[in-house]
C-alpha cells in the first residue's frame, strides 16, 4: 500500500529546525520587528513563517554557510515584503462601527430625511440658482436645453450651477462628495 510520504518532498528535521530557531530566533524576531514598524504579532507571523521555509528546504543547510543566519534574514525580509505589498494592494478594512453608524441608501426614513434636508437647501438658493439646479438636476434637461428653457447663455447656465452647487455644500455637510472641500 503506498503512502503519502513516498511523494513528500524531503523536509529538515524537526531537531535542527529547533536549534535554528534557538540560535537564531531571537535576532531574526528584532530583524522583522523593525521591518514591521514594532509589530510584535506580524513579526513573529514572519519568523514563524521563515522556519517554515527553512524546514521545507533542507538543501539550505547543505550550502557552505558558516551560519545560517543570513539566509534566514533575506527569506525573513523578502517575507515581509511580500506581506507588506498584499496588505497594500486589498482596500483598506473598515469596522463594525463604522457600519453600525452608516444610514441605510434603502431606509425610507433615512430617503425622506435627505429629501426634506435637500429641499431645504435648494430653497435657501436664489431664485436664479433654483432655476438652473432644477432644470438640470431635477428635469434632467442639457446645459443647452437649459438655456434655452430660460433665456440665457450656456455658459451662464454653467456659472450659475457652479455657484449654486457651491452655496449647496455648506448646508448639505453630510452629503459632501469625499475629498472636496466646501469653498
Amino acid at each position: 500500500m503506498a503512502t503519502a510520504t513516498l511523494n513528500a518532498s524531503p523536509t529538515t528535521d524537526e531537531g535542527a529546525i529547533a536549534e535554528l530557531q534557538r540560535e537564531h530566533g531571537p535576532a531574526l524576531l528584532s530583524f522583522l520587528q523593525g521591518l514591521t514598524y514594532g509589530d510584535q504579532q506580524r513579526a513573529e507571523d514572519l519568523v514563524q513563517e521563515t522556519l517554515v521555509r527553512a524546514w521545507q528546504h533542507p538543501e539550505a543547510f547543505e550550502r557552505p554557510y558558516e551560519s545560517m543566519r543570513p539566509w534566514l534574514f533575506t527569506v525573513g525580509r523578502r517575507l515581509a515584503i511580500d506581506a507588506r505589498r498584499s496588505r497594500l494592494a486589498r482596500p483598506a478594512e473598515i469596522g463594525d462601527g463604522v457600519l453600525a453608524t452608516t444610514p441605510d441608501p434603502a431606509d425610507p426614513t433615512e430617503m425622506a430625511v435627505a429629501q426634506l434636508d435637500v429641499r431645504a437647501a435648494v430653497d435657501s438658493l436664489s431664485a436664479d440658482h433654483r432655476a438652473v439646479l432644477d432644470r438640470l438636476y431635477f428635469q434632467g434637461l442639457s446645459v443647452r436645453e437649459t438655456a434655452e428653457s430660460l433665456g440665457i447663455p450656456p455658459g451662464t447656465v454653467k456659472s450659475r450651477t457652479h455657484y449654486a452647487l457651491r452655496a449647496l455644500a455648506p448646508r448639505l455637510p453630510g452629503y459632501a462628495r469625499a475629498g472636496r472641500r466646501a469653498a
